[in-house]
């Protein structure tokens, strides 16, 4: 059974979502985008709260969303409490938040990375594993 994951972004993200919505399907996942699917402005926590709530509904383990600079929708996906968001610009970033933070969505900002870095970010946060251990009492404590 092939995993399913969520995405979701704004106006600012569209592109970058689709090029990381591809990405996740060369990777062997199946992927339900949330929106928005045209260059109006919307507003970043509609989108968010769609994927907080597709979480739950679901029952899926992982999401991704995308802004301008990724601030404002992480932010936004962090209002809920079954939501650990991680803001990564970075291999190494997407890397300890799902080791060290069981992190369930990656946030990544349309403006501030580049596609080739999205993309390895989200390899690496749909690959890496919750390490656990010294890591559960804190993580038990975000939510």
């Amino acid at each position: 059974m092939t995993e399913t994951i969520a995405i979701a972004s704004d106006h600012a993200g569209l592109e970058l979502k689709a090029a990381l919505k591809v990405h996740a399907e060369g990777l062997g996942y199946a992927v339900e985008d949330l929106g928005t699917d045209g260059s109006a402005s919307v507003d970043y926590p509609d989108y968010a709260d769609k994927l907080a709530d597709w979480l739950l509904v679901e029952s899926a383990a992982q999401g991704v969303l995308v802004c301008g600079s990724g601030i404002g929708i992480s932010i936004a996906a962090n209002r809920h409490r079954h939501v650990r968001a991680a803001l990564c610009s970075s291999v190494e970033a997407a890397k300890l938040s799902r080791q060290h933070n069981n992190a369930n969505v990656l946030c990544l900002g349309a403006r501030l990375t580049d596609e080739d870095t999205a993309k390895a970010c989200l390899k690496t946060f749909l690959e890496t594993a919750f390490e656990g251990g010294r890591h559960i009492g804190r993580v038990e404590k975000l939510g």
